[in-house]
């Protein structure tokens, strides 16, 4: 089993990824929902970095000085992938992330952790990007930090939904911004993965959730 296979697993048994009716915060009625945070054990936090870790190793096993996770979700999504790329790839990359409010006593400033700096390559680590807003005001807080350079973003799942054009909101930020994105899985991967193959004995995407997720992308997904 892949490690993206593993990780749909993981997310199912964890209750991250569930089946059903829901409402997405843009309003659209989905078959599925990813609640990143249903996360809430030791164990999981570091399961959870160990995939995050696998894909940043795969796609950039080289090249990136720090790791920034936005507040407030991505915080402990950089703090537990630092944990197992040091813990299981040997890479020891610092990590930070911002307040949302800016502290003007102590040691002062809108970021914690470590201090980027001009030159630095830098990796948002997030969950499930929909609108692409917290990862769009990350890009604009470091203008006002320093000159470092945004290389790639890494969210856990790709939803593979039209943003405010006809593209996925991922393909709109490569290209407004420049920056690679990666995705731990796809929602195309979830269906391949999950149709009609139980996990821990009970079917999750049937053929008829698998059909109900095919019109949800056919109104819904990127051209």
């Amino acid at each position: 089993m892949t490690y993206q296979e593993e990780f749909i697993h993981f997310m199912v048994r964890s209750g991250v990824l569930t089946f059903g009716d829901f409402i997405t915060k843009s309003g659209r009625k989905t078959p599925y929902f990813v609640n990143t945070g249903n996360y809430k054990t030791g164990a999981q936090a570091a399961r959870l970095g160990d995939y995050y870790a696998a894909c940043i190793q795969e796609h950039m096993p080289q090249g990136i000085t720090a790791l920034f996770g936005p507040a407030y979700k991505g915080i402990p999504l950089a703090v537990t992938a630092a944990a197992s790329l040091y813990r299981n790839y040997g890479r020891d990359l610092p990590y930070c992330f911002n307040r949302k409010e800016v502290k003007d006593h102590g040691e002062g400033g809108a970021m914690v952790g470590y201090k980027p700096q001009d030159g630095d390559d830098i990796v948002i680590v997030e969950d499930v990007v929909t609108a692409g807003t917290a990862v769009r005001e990350s890009i604009e807080l470091f203008r006002h930090v320093a000159d470092v350079n945004i290389k790639a973003l890494f969210v856990s799942v790709d939803r593979m939904e039209r943003g405010t054009r006809d593209c996925t909101t991922l393909d709109e930020l490569r290209q407004d911004y420049g920056i690679q994105v990666y995705p731990i899985v796809t929602i195309r991967e979830i269906i391949r993965c999950l149709h009609n193959q139980p996990v821990d004995g009970k079917v999750y995407i049937d053929d008829g959730m698998r059909g109900r997720m095919e019109e949800y992308l056919s109104t819904y997904g990127a051209k």
